[in-house]
């Protein structure tokens, strides 16, 4: 991270004016994130493929699942924020140049890094040049207030599970292999958001901080 001074010459005068908005952030830090929301008929259908996918590998202890309420095409994941530093990232992201809207579809299965060796189960996505640009321009704007680049360049995807060791399920393989591309939905990109996420015993709880552009200024 930045330094204060940092944070608030970069982004001071933004942030102040955002200092009586909605956003309520409570306790001293924030695990944030900036992702897409995904459509209700989007997140179904993902859930219809997780379950197949549960089904056939039901006796794997190494695979935690995301629920689907914690789908998100997630665009820059920054960790632990300080609260007084989050106005600055609002700030930050609500600066930026308004973006045409566009259109993403779901489509395939895939494992990060590979089916021998996995650590992530995911439903691919079609990025159109305006994803990408969002995803450029979000990127940008969160590293000159601190935020480190990613090392590795923007593959947009829907993490469906995690795996807790990096063991190959070949029961899961095999049903991917033999499952096609088909397009799972579609869905039209018009807004972002900063999410609040709280891991809770029974799961992680996501809270909208903020919506970009603001549709209410």
């Amino acid at each position: 991270m930045a330094d204060s001074d940092s944070w608030r010459a970069t982004g001071g005068p933004a942030a102040r004016r955002l200092g009586h908005s909605r956003l309520a952030v409570q306790g001293s830090e924030m695990r944030a994130f900036v992702a897409i929301e995904l459509p209700e008929k989007v997140r179904a259908a993902l859930a219809r493929e997780q379950s197949r996918f549960k089904a056939i590998c039901e006796h794997n202890p190494d695979i935690r699942w995301t629920r689907p309420e914690g789908l998100h095409l997630t665009l820059k994941f920054l960790g632990e924020v300080p609260s007084d530093r989050v106005l600055y990232v609002t700030a930050a992201l609500q600066a930026l140049d308004p973006f045409e809207k566009f259109e993403v579809e779901v489509r395939g299965f895939g494992f990060f890094p590979n089916a021998v060796h996995p650590r992530v189960l995911w439903a691919g996505l079609e990025p159109p040049a305006g994803l990408i640009d969002l995803a450029r321009r979000v990127e940008a704007a969160l590293e000159r207030l601190g935020f480190a680049p990613e090392d590795r360049p923007f593959h947009p995807h829907l993490t469906l599970a995690r795996f807790r060791a990096p063991h190959a399920d070949r029961a899961l393989a095999a049903a991917l292999e033999k499952t096609d591309s088909a397009c799972l939905g579609a869905f039209e990109v018009r807004e972002f958001f900063l999410f609040e996420s709280r891991l809770l015993t029974g799961g992680a709880e996501y809270r909208k901080v903020a919506r970009f552009p603001d549709l209410d200024d």
